[in-house]
């Protein structure tokens, strides 16, 4: 616990600290007077998760209903709040138990779950954060970078909204959230190559943004470097980044054998939030890997709980799962869990 106390005020105080020195930042969040070691202190209403279901061969597996999944925090299960596929608005979704209890005439010991109306339909679609490296590591192929984040953005789905950051030892929000792609094309050009690397400050300023949206967030990181200039570290970062909920996936330029910390670093990251890393040396690796990341988020599910009472308030895992047999034979990507911040 009072590691997790310090951990949290450190990363408070560098936030603060990383404003002063970065393009149009903002503080996103208030220490309480008085403390030493500020806390932030946000009461778990509910969990969202990113959840891509594949095949052996990696292949996304749609149209899959509610009652296919099964949704555990340290063991126990939860009832699904909302339910969508791609990048449709979420749905509601009632339990046998809430059915019984507040439907007349509905049959005692009916089993699974029902869809009801639309939560919002503001909350279609995916927002995107793209972090583009723009340090000095990108002088060779600065054009062929624009290009390939370009095609992305205007490939997305028109529900999709989309914010471009810069970042080399400063972050520059190029882009602010918009569903206008024109604007984030235009955010890509306008980007300037800088000196040297500061992704972790950069992404943690990130994380910062999109954890202000409501619905579904993504982070796109582009780098084609190790970090040269950071305050704060990935471990650091990445707990941020599980504890949000929000995906990060890194696309990186350099080659797994020439950079394997970064390698090492970007795996686990990725991995411990739900998303995925992709190493593309070439332009057109680059292109299959945006690809890649467009149709993921036109084929996964999202789904919200509000956790059971638990006692926990250290790390709490999830797991999630598909039922019957005939379902898991497929692999399910999500984020691992997260610390309720108390």
């Amino acid at each position: 616990m009072r590691r997790r106390l310090v951990r949290n005020g450190f990363l408070f105080i560098a936030l603060l600290s990383l404003a002063a020195g970065f393009v149009a930042t903002r503080p996103t969040a208030t220490a309480q007077d008085g403390l030493e070691n500020p806390v932030f202190r946000v009461k778990v209403d509910l969990v969202v998760l990113n959840v891509a279901v594949t095949d052996r061969r990696g292949r996304y597996i749609r149209k899959l209903n509610p009652k296919d999944f099964r949704v555990y925090e340290d063991g126990i299960l939860q009832n699904v709040s909302t339910f969508g596929e791609g990048n449709e608005a979420p749905r509601s979704i009632i339990s046998s138990e809430e059915r019984t209890t507040e439907t007349p005439g509905a049959e005692p010991g009916s089993s699974g779950s029902s869809i009801q109306n639309l939560v919002d339909e503001s909350f279609a679609g995916t927002n995107v954060f793209i972090l583009f490296d723009t340090s000095n590591f990108m002088y060779r192929s600065f054009v062929f970078a624009e290009d390939a984040i370009a095609d992305f953005v205007r490939g997305l789905d028109s529900a999709d909204s989309i914010a471009v950051y810069g970042y080399s030892r400063n972050l520059t929000r190029l882009t602010p959230l918009t569903k206008e792609r024109i604007d984030g094309v235009r955010g890509i050009r306008t980007a300037v190559a800088g000196d040297e690397t500061a992704l972790y400050n950069a992404l943690l300023l990130t994380l910062r943004d999109a954890a202000e949206v409501p619905g579904r967030k993504v982070i796109i990181v582009f780098s084609n470097g190790p970090d040269s200039a950071s305050t704060v570290g990935p471990d650091d970062v990445r707990a941020i980044g599980e504890d949000e909920g929000v995906p990060i996936y890194v696309i990186s330029t350099r080659e797994v054998n020439r950079d394997p910390i970064s390698s090492n670093v970007f795996r686990r990251l990725t991995a411990r939030t739900g998303g995925k890393a992709f190493f593309a040396k070439s332009w057109q690796r680059q292109s299959e890997a945006f690809v890649s990341i467009r149709e993921e988020l036109a084929s996964s599910y999202t789904l919200t709980y509000r956790p059971q009472p638990n006692p926990n308030e250290g790390w709490r895992s999830i797991n999630v799962e598909l039922a019957g047999d005939a379902l898991r034979k497929y692999r399910i990507r999500t984020r691992s869990g997260y610390r309720p911040k108390l």
